[in-house]
């Protein structure tokens, strides 16, 4: 039997997986950078770095210029600069994937229920899916902050199974890195990857997961087909 057969609801990462988001953590951290005083970086630099939340990312990011002790010396001044470049260009220069809007829509089309779960901040993750047009998707939405634990810890994808009363294995989880899968496999969900987005510079048939989908509309397709 497919790991697919029963699944009746999908958890569904942001940041590399519906959105590319990268061309706004361009803008944001290179604004922070130079209020630092720090030449500005790349976005192929900033791509390996994403994905972890933004403690990890700007502390990589400042890790490129300066020893440990100054990383966390300059670490709140960085952070409170990034944060609020961010905020004030959220969304601005990001763009959908291909396939998203539509996948998105048969998914629901099957009955399914669906969460987003981001190590993004939840006060950048909520703006933003309103800005491009995913909020009434979603029943429920997390985001790095929202919870004690971040992924690939298992809690945000548990509580998601908890607040739809629903076991582990009748919840997917689809996502673009290591962080999703991990977090899945702990939880005890079945898995799907996408082969864009952002894996921490890894190829995504590296990771451990139950299928790669090309689109989140492929991914629909294969849910379907399974039940």
């Amino acid at each position: 039997m497919s790991v697919l057969a029963g699944v009746r609801a999908a958890i569904i990462d942001l940041d590399g997986t519906m959105l590319d988001t990268i061309p706004d953590f361009h803008v944001a951290i290179n604004s922070m950078r130079e209020e630092l005083g720090l030449a500005p970086i790349t976005q192929e630099q900033i791509t390996l770095m994403v994905g972890k939340g933004s403690e990890n990312l700007i502390r990589a990011v400042l890790a490129l210029d300066l020893a440990a002790d100054q990383v966390e010396a300059k670490f709140t001044q960085a952070m409170d600069a990034y944060q609020r470049h961010y905020l004030r260009i959220n969304g601005q220069f990001s763009s959908l994937y291909p396939e998203v809007l539509e996948g998105l829509s048969a998914l629901k089309q099957q009955g399914l229920r669906l969460a987003c779960v981001t190590n993004k901040p939840i006060s950048f993750t909520t703006p933003l899916l309103a800005a491009k047009g995913l909020s009434s998707y979603f029943e429920v939405v997390y985001g790095g902050d929202s919870l004690a634990r971040k992924k690939p810890d298992p809690l945000p994808l548990q509580t998601v199974c908890a607040d739809f009363g629903l076991p582990a294995a009748q919840v997917v989880a689809i996502g673009d890195s290591s962080n999703d899968a991990q977090a899945a496999r702990a939880a005890g969900c079945p898995v799907l990857t996408v082969p864009y987005g952002y894996n921490h510079g890894e190829a995504i048939h590296t990771i451990d997961s139950d299928g790669i989908v090309d689109t989140l509309l492929s991914a629909a397709t294969l849910i379907r087909s399974q039940n």
